[in-house]
């Protein structure tokens, strides 16, 4: 069993691990993004390179398949932000993004100009589809982004990105559940598009272009804690974030020099924290053993894999634990 990276569950709370670091991003309008004008979708769409469906809106949309489209809004602004930042970064050449080896300046300029404005083409679509069925949608945030050199933003990249792409397999399974046809072009069409940024992202980094034969599924809640947990600056969220009818789960760090993101391909213990403070219905575990506790990986399409934690260590609401990583 092939892990590159993890993605980790310990009782109901889960997190991809990222420091934060760096200047907060701004949301920026100066394209009339996220409610662009007809003139500056034009604009928009010859930058992505291509335009909005004009397909007519779905006849209906269930009420978990709402909120499946306000985590997507939610996840296509904060890409729509980070590339923005990556892309400002190359451009007035920052330190440490000047250059790429694979790559010159303006290439790069082009090709983040071109995913920029597909990421809000994605993000206007989701709207669009809101509004029809009268939703709110969700408002970019200001974020943080922890990196501070071109090869860790791109890696970076790459692996939100293989998230998203796992999150719209739940968004799809969710669709099929409540008969929402209308709207499954549109999402397979975006998983194709977020893949084919993932192989590139992965070439830059001298890896394997195409990860698995069956990428790694993942669930809304899962990627909506992590951008919330890890990028979003508190506070700065110009809506009520609970009209996203999703939890935020508490973070699960690994204790390793790459916080889970570069794990050694072998068998091994990995040493694990989280912090349920205030949590509900945790905090009955405070103080104990770990009894009855589970380390939960997903990996592919395999069914998610469960080990045992142990070693449990607590300092008040702050639990530090080891569980086995069962790589082949």
């Amino acid at each position: 069993m092939k892990f590159t990276q993890i993605v980790v569950l310990l009782s109901s709370s889960i997190a991809l691990a990222h420091p934060f670091g760096g200047k907060p991003s701004q949301p920026d309008s100066s394209d009339g993004y996220p409610y662009p004008t007809k003139d500056q979708l034009r604009e928009i769409s010859w930058r992505a390179d291509g335009t909005l469906s004009n397909a007519p809106p779905p006849a209906k949309l269930g009420d978990s398949s709402k909120t499946a489209f306000q985590a997507l809004v939610f996840g296509e602004e904060f890409e729509k932000a980070y590339f923005s930042s990556l892309l400002y970064n190359v451009t007035n050449n920052i330190h440490g993004y000047k250059s790429h080896y694979r790559y010159s300046k303006s290439e790069l300029v082009k090709m983040l100009t071109t995913v920029v404005a597909q990421e809000e083409l994605h993000a206007i679509n989701a709207i669009n589809v809101l509004k029809h069925f009268q939703v709110p949608a969700p408002l970019p945030c200001k974020y943080h982004f922890p990196t501070t050199n071109i090869d860790d933003a791109f890696a970076l990249a790459e692996s939100f990105t293989m998230l998203v792409v796992g999150t719209l397999q739940d968004v799809s399974q969710t669709l099929a559940i409540n008969g929402d046809n209308g709207v499954v072009r549109a999402i397979a069409s975006v998983i194709g598009q977020e893949g084919e940024q993932g192989g590139f992202y992965r070439s830059l980094l001298g890896r394997v272009p195409s990860e698995k034969p069956f990428l790694t599924t993942s669930v809304g809640a899962f990627a909506f804690s992590y951008i919330y947990n890890n990028f979003v600056v508190p506070g700065s969220c110009p809506f009520d974030i609970s009209i996203i009818n999703l939890p935020i789960l508490a973070k699960l760090d690994v204790e390793d020099a790459s916080k889970g993101f570069d794990v050694k391909p072998r068998d091994q213990i990995l040493t694990f924290t989280s912090d349920i403070t205030g949590i509900k219905n945790a905090e009955r575990l405070i103080g104990g053993n770990g009894d009855g506790l589970f380390l939960t990986y997903f990996s592919g399409q395999l069914l998610p894999i469960s080990e045992p934690i142990s070693n449990v260590k607590w300092h008040k609401g702050h639990i530090t634990f080891d569980a086995f990583f069962p790589f082949k």
